[in-house]
């Protein structure tokens, strides 16, 4: 198989979807890796890392997509990537299309078969590309948080860590998963008080054996009017596989919290869990909105790109190499894990979440695969 890793062009994206490390694996498997010249600058990794590997470096986009079979990326294609996916080709990334419908429209243009990182699944019900990213983006959450609540941040000047004799800050996430309890792993480590809100019966018991003994409570609804105004930091973590997330906080309760308090919207590649949620970057993080500071970048894994690249490359591999093995349609219809990534092939859009955000058409992934190019 012709594997092609371009480098990432989406705004201070640093990630690069496979380490030399990985490499190496897949060349001693047989396949042609191609990679462009610089993808692995932004984490750390030159080219020379990846010739040693046994890649070959190729100049451009363009000439990576004419010759690699399967993309490997990290984000999903950006504009002036459209036009150079085709029908045979494989894409592997993360895509979020549920709120995306223009970046839907050219996928479904292009007849490319796209199997979305954070759709696949494992046997326990999980979704094992989507975790490792969820841990790094809990925990950077938090941190930009209690960043953002400095007074030269536009916060209200609060330590999100104890102060002896103070009160501590308090935290509020909405959702209990990776990326929930990771963020509330960090805000109980500094000190603050911690509120968790999931309406999974079990994953609530689950929280509330994991951090006893700190200054932590875990419910499955909110008293809004009663915990705004109370808190300084609000994270929102609320993820439905594949789907837009829905808004926990509406524009009016923006009123209810303190001047310079913060909201962190993790769901934001999936539209957000805010109302007033609207993607920022690394470059400039931040919007007030009515006195409260907004932090709803995108891509945040990528403030730490080595890390993040590498826990991806690690992840992925097991699919990657799948993938690499045969002809799509016969590898997808043996696991039916990885072909729950599938989520627009051959011109039609085969993830039911997506379909239904946008109102299209749905195929089922079983449907699709006899038109695989």
């Amino acid at each position: 198989m012709r594997i092609g890793i371009p480098t990432e062009v989406k705004s201070q994206e640093y990630r690069v979807a496979v380490v030399p490390e990985d490499v190496a694996t897949l060349c001693q498997q047989s396949h042609t890796v191609l990679v462009q010249r610089g993808a692995g600058q932004g984490s750390g990794f030159d080219d020379e890392a990846y010739r040693r590997a046994g890649a070959t470096i190729v100049d451009s986009a363009q000439a990576l997509f004419a010759e690699a079979e399967l993309i490997v990326k990290v984000k999903e294609p950006q504009p002036g990537e459209y036009a150079l996916l085709r029908p045979e080709h494989t894409l592997f990334c993360y895509l979020h299309l549920a709120p995306a419908v223009e970046l839907t429209d050219a996928l479904v243009a292009s007849g490319a078969s796209c199997v979305a990182y954070e759709t696949i699944t494992d046997s326990a019900g999980r979704l094992p590309l989507l975790m490792p990213m969820s841990e790094i983006a809990g925990r950077l959450a938090t941190q930009a948080g209690a960043h953002c609540l400095e007074k030269a941040q536009g916060g209200a000047g609060v330590l999100l860590g104890s102060v002896a004799g103070l009160p501590p800050a308090k935290v509020l996430i909405f959702g209990g998963g990776t990326v929930g309890t990771n963020a509330a792993e960090v805000a109980v480590g500094m000190g603050a008080s911690v509120t968790v809100i999931d309406p999974n019966d079990k994953r609530r018991q689950q929280l509330q054996t994991e951090f006893a003994g700190a200054d932590f409570t875990v419910l499955d609804a909110p008293d809004l009017a009663s915990m705004l105004p109370e808190t300084d930091l609000v994270i929102g973590a609320v993820l439905l596989p594949g789907a837009e997330s829905p808004k926990v906080l509406q524009r009016s309760h923006l009123g209810d919290l303190k001047p310079g308090s913060v909201l962190v919207d993790v769901a934001v590649d999936q539209g957000g869990c805010f109302a007033t949620t609207r993607p920022t970057t690394h470059g400039d993080p931040t919007f007030v909105e009515e006195g409260i500071v907004h932090y709803c970048v995108a891509n945040i894994p990528s403030a730490v790109a080595r890390t993040a690249s590498q826990a991806l490359s690690s992840a992925s591999r097991p699919y990657l190499q799948q993938l690499a093995s045969g002809p799509l349609a016969e590898v997808l219809a043996k696991d039916a894990h990885l072909l729950a990534g599938l989520n627009v092939a051959a011109g039609k859009v085969c993830f039911d979440a997506v379909a239904s955000a946008q109102g299209r058409d749905y195929t089922p992934p079983e449907d699709v695969l006899a038109l695989i190019a």
